[in-house]
């Protein structure tokens, strides 16, 4: 199974330095990493280089002089997509992960479900990244069943760790791609050992996909019934639990609540200002991400039914109320990284906005994300006097809020967005085109989905 099929508009492969090794095989799992051979290092550092020196030319020339230096890829296609150039974003992502495809141990299966790959490793992080930005890509361009299926091949990655923590965006595609019972089944599989009820998305996400399934025909009787029991059941305790998604949810969708809801205390503004930060990021992702999906009339009846019933038991004094609060004030307090990090690469505002400022006001790559503090490095850069912040980290630190420029930097800030911006055209330019097309290619330049 190919992950994306060269095109002939790319200039000619050839092997860049970058193996895969099966480190251990525990328990039938496979455990793998990727390795920088030496030559690789050599363009590592001058990248690294050129992300610090102000000028973005820097890395421009060196993807001309090595078009399939992965990091290099990555970086660029965040570029192209903040100047909103989705085309060539997306084909250097592409690009990326074939040069990462090309360097598969021969065992290496993207379909076994059985190889595992450590993040902790910086050589291993490119791949995780590029198949999500990938996934973002086809999701956007209505491709939601298969942007679900490299969502689950990220997951199996490293399913202990998720280090980009896709257990937060894999209810909602598959939702987006109608795979109700894999949804269901999923949760009921993991819930015992992961808890995935903590997370707002599942809480809220697998009774949405009860209800759907609770619509379809197709299904006998007895199905129907135990599908909206379920519904009901879980969706009544995902707003005891969260009560702070309900509002949000309501705005987004342009839904006025009923006078009763709207002056009820427990779904009040208070639900919101009491909820602890991590919660809130999560909520505010959650709103952000799947609002869409309860736009349908049938679905907000019957959310109204279950607020409802929600507000009888609040009002009754029902013991689970207080206890899920209780629940709530004692965790959430501060997200792990993976979640941070996956907020930054969803880069979806509400959730952003609601970032801490130990996040915010640290350099964020697009080539590596917060890094993991317990990183294993195996070869490391020659050191060299630093004299100027980088233009490319304060470019990508000014999209994050709390950003706060120093006086006198913004103007070298602009003159090097501008200068990168100039530069990238320029790679539109000639980069791609550099060779004639190849009539070697047996794939052709279809999508793979």
């Amino acid at each position: 199974m190919w992950l994306t099929a060269p095109k002939n508009t790319w200039p000619r492969y050839s092997k860049t330095g970058i193996t895969m090794q099966l480190v251990d095989t525990r328990r039938g799992v496979q455990y793998f990493t990727f390795e920088h051979h030496r030559e690789y290092q050599q363009v590592q550092f001058k990248f690294l280089d050129a992300v610090e020196s102000m000028d973005p030319n820097n890395i421009v020339l060196l993807l001309q002089m090595n078009p399939y230096h992965v990091d290099s890829l990555l970086q660029l296609s965040d570029v192209c997509r903040m100047q909103e150039d989705q085309e060539m974003a997306r084909d250097l992502i592409e690009r990326a992960l074939y040069s990462l495809e090309c360097a598969f141990h021969p065992v290496f299966s993207l379909t076994s479900g059985t190889c595992r790959l450590d993040y902790r490793r910086p050589e291993n992080r490119a791949f995780f990244l590029a198949l999500f930005k990938h996934l973002m890509f086809l999701e956007k361009r209505g491709c939601p069943r298969t942007a679900l299926e490299f969502c689950k091949l990220i997951l199996s990655l490293d399913p202990e760790n998720d280090p980009l923590c896709v257990l937060l965006l894999i209810d909602f595609l598959s939702l987006r791609a109608r795979e109700y019972t894999f949804l269901t089944r999923m949760f009921q599989e993991w819930e015992s050992h992961r808890n995935l009820s903590q997370l707002p998305n599942f809480a809220f996400s697998v009774p949405l996909a009860y209800f759907f399934l609770s619509q379809q025909e197709e299904c006998s009787e007895l199905e129907l019934s135990q599908a909206r029991e379920r519904a009901a059941r879980l969706i009544q305790l995902a707003l005891i639990m969260f009560p702070s998604v309900l509002m949000p949810l309501l705005d987004h969708c342009s839904v006025q609540p009923d006078a009763r809801v709207a002056s009820h205390s427990f779904f009040g503004l208070n639900a919101q200002i009491s909820q602890p930060p991590a919660l809130n990021q999560l909520t505010s992702l959650y709103v952000g991400r799947t609002h869409s999906l309860w736009k349908d009339p049938a679905v907000m009846a019957w959310l109204e039914t279950n607020v409802h019933e929600v507000l009888r038991m609040v009002d009754a004094r029902d013991p689970l109320v207080e206890e899920s609060e209780h629940k709530r004030k004692m965790r959430y307090q501060s997200a792990p990284r993976n979640i941070y990090r996956h907020i930054i690469l969803s880069e979806m505002k509400e959730a952003t906005a609601a970032l801490p400022l130990e996040v915010t006001s640290q350099p964020v790559m697009g080539f590596d994300p917060l890094p993991p503090l317990d990183s294993i490095v195996s070869y490391t850069r020659p050191e060299r006097y630093l004299r100027h912040p980088s233009t490319l980290s304060l470019f990508f630190r000014s999209l994050l809020p709390n950003f706060n420029l120093q006086a006198g930097a913004g103007q070298d800030l602009n003159q090097g967005v501008n200068r990168l911006m100039a530069a990238m055209r320029d790679m539109l330019a000639n980069i791609q085109f550099q060779e004639p097309p190849r009539d070697d290619n047996p794939e052709g330049d279809g999508d793979w989905d």
